[in-house]
């Protein structure tokens, strides 16, 4: 295949697998955000039938609370005889038109009684004895509170067996009650009812559907519905078969333990979107889950449709462009081969014809001028090798002077010896050992054995020249001798304290040169007990432009070497000698 087609299938493999990523992505992104927008939507749906639920029931909370200070209320049930029938139904007539005034006006009440021992004022229904109910028990336990009482079955509950196969409307309820002791205010005087008056239980029904017509009417099709008591009792769902029954799945139990929030789970193998909030009136949890497949099932073939014909348009564009740069592409460099081929035979006088001012064109430039380059690099490299030629004879006859200046050394020191100048022959020795030293080919680093055996040379030249003005004591850590080092280290520090710390001294100088490994760093101190150097002149030598060559070429080696964080302090006043700090890395 030519580098055409290769590119061409390159392109399309690029674009298809390019275009199938992106629309998986786009696919899952959208999925992910209708989802989470639709969970977001059923939650507030949730919280709000709360909401609407609890501003309902707090308000029958709240009117069942201005019951305690009801003057008609105390004046009935403080003075009734509970023996006199006649009076008794008066009082119901009389009650029921105080109830029916706090209760009649909400919609969702089905009944509103008080309860005693001896008569249920308010609506009539059969229930018996309703002292006999839970429901009446659950309220004087409660001393006043009220109690929402879940859904319960009006049969089971008031014990009318007779009534079970009958078609009650009323047949599901739930009820708020609460025990109800009247007091009148006179003016700053408050009068409690009489102790041996019996205390009348308010009791409030509601039918169970007032919660299904909520939900039902709220919640996304295809979805269900859960109320539930602290107890796993059903208050109502979207099973009526359900109710007042117990609910105890584990995926409940958990969402007890919280009062609101959202879950992702499965229930009988479908995925399902849990959204809960509990009521804070009656405690009551209100559980809707609804599968996801009915969240976004309508959209699902549309995003998949929307993606498929952007794909199939894109990927037609994207096909037709990849034709033209693929052309525009090879063109070029088909240029290029060819003259690549002329060079190749040895015509440099090649040149290729630009077209393009783009990054091709700017190719085939260079390679017009690198084919110049090239011929003129061809006509150089004879040129190189003739000079280099000349340069290796020039090295030989430069090797002469070394040899030629150690034999007169020689020369000197044997006419020393043979003068009785053993003084000036172990100078001339000395003098030969550091020109050997220095003049060596390889500058590269040296052991410190071999730094401290040419200082002990200098010292001792130096010594003889200022007759024994300064002595040279050493102190260094003998792990170090084998460490390797920039030659003539020391060299610039030392002369620096013999020629300029000393020149004010006839004798007692000292200087003292210690070694030491710290923390994986060497440590090498040129100390002199010599007449001191002010902070502007450390400044001088160590910043400024001045005649301290050596110094800066020393420092400016170490740090070519080792680093910005390695290289030389000076410390000194006045009077009070110099020492000079060389920190190198311990490895290198």
């Amino acid at each position: 295949m030519s580098f055409r087609s290769r590119l061409l299938f390159s392109y399309i493999f690029l674009i298809i697998s390019s275009l199938l990523i992106l629309g998986l992505l786009f696919y899952r992104t959208s999925l992910r955000v209708v989802t989470d927008q639709a969970q977001k939507n059923v939650y507030e749906i949730v919280r709000k039938n709360n909401e609407i639920m609890d501003t309902k029931l707090q308000i029958i909370d709240n009117s069942s609370l201005a019951l305690f200070v009801d003057k008609d209320l105390f004046r009935i049930f403080n003075q009734l005889n509970p023996l006199n029938e006649v009076e008794l139904f008066e009082a119901d007539r009389q009650v029921t038109a105080v109830l029916s005034k706090y209760f009649s006006n909400n919609e969702d009440v089905y009944a509103y009684q008080l309860w005693t021992s001896y008569f249920t004022f308010g609506q009539t229904l059969p229930q018996g004895d309703p002292t006999r109910s839970d429901i009446y028990r659950s309220a004087e336990q409660a001393g006043g509170k009220m109690v929402w009482y879940p859904t319960y079955d009006f049969v089971d509950m008031f014990d009318q067996p007779y009534l079970e196969q009958g078609m009650l409307d009323f047949r599901y309820l739930y009820s708020a009650t609460r025990l109800l002791d009247f007091s009148l205010l006179k003016a700053t005087t408050l009068d409690k009812m009489d102790p041996q008056v019996e205390r009348p239980v308010l009791t409030i029904s509601f039918k169970a559907e007032t919660l299904k017509s909520l939900y039902d009417e709220s919640i996304p099709e295809g979805s269900q519905f859960l109320v539930l008591d602290s107890e796993h009792k059903v208050v109502s769902s979207s099973e009526p078969e359900t109710i007042t029954r117990m609910y105890s799945d584990s995926w409940v139990e958990d969402l007890q333990k919280e009062n609101s929030g959202t879950r992702r789970m499965t229930l009988d193998g479908e995925a399902v979107i849990v959204c809960f909030d509990r009521s804070e009136v009656t405690g009551w949890l209100s559980i809707v889950w609804v599968p996801e497949s009915e969240l976004v099932g309508n959209l699902v073939n549309v995003i998949q449709t929307s993606i498929i014909l952007l794909a199939a348009i894109m990927g037609i564009v994207a096909l037709i462009y990849a034709y033209i740069i693929a052309g525009r592409i090879t063109k070029p460099i088909k240029k290029l081969l060819a003259a690549m081929r002329s060079v190749g035979d040895g015509d440099f006088q090649k040149h290729v014809e630009v077209g393009t001012n783009d990054e091709f064109g700017i190719l085939l430039q260079r390679f017009n001028k690198m084919n110049d380059r090239i011929r003129l690099l061809v006509l150089e490299n004879y040129e190189i090798k003739l000079k280099e030629q000349e340069a290796e004879i020039l090295a030989l006859s430069m090797q002469m002077n070394p040899h030629f200046l150690y034999n007169t050394l020689n020369i000197m020191n044997w006419t020393a010896i043979e003068n009785h100048q053993k003084e000036l022959s172990k100078m001339l020795v000395s003098l030969s050992n550091m020109l050997h030293y220095t003049s060596r080919k390889e500058w590269g680093a040296v052991h410190l054995s071999e730094e401290t055996e040419w200082m002990n040379n200098y010292f001792y030249i130096m010594s003889v020249r200022f007759e024994e003005k300064f002595t040279v004591q050493y102190e260094i850590d003998p792990r170090l001798y084998e460490t390797m080092l920039p030659r003539l280290l020391f060299q610039p520090f030392v002369e620096n304290a013999i020629l300029h710390g000393f020149d004010q001294m006839e004798a007692g100088g000292i200087i003292g040169i210690r070694g030491w490994i710290k923390d994986g760093t060497r440590y090498y101190e040129i100390a002199d007990n010599g007449r001191g150097m002010s902070s502007e002149t450390i400044n001088t030598i160590l910043y400024k432009e001045s005649a301290s060559i050596g110094i800066k070429n020393t420092i400016a080696r170490i740090k070519m070497t080792y680093g910005d964080n390695y290289g030389v302090s000076i410390h000194s006043s006045p009077g009070s000698g110099t020492r000079v700090v060389i920190t190198l890395p311990l490895n290198t």
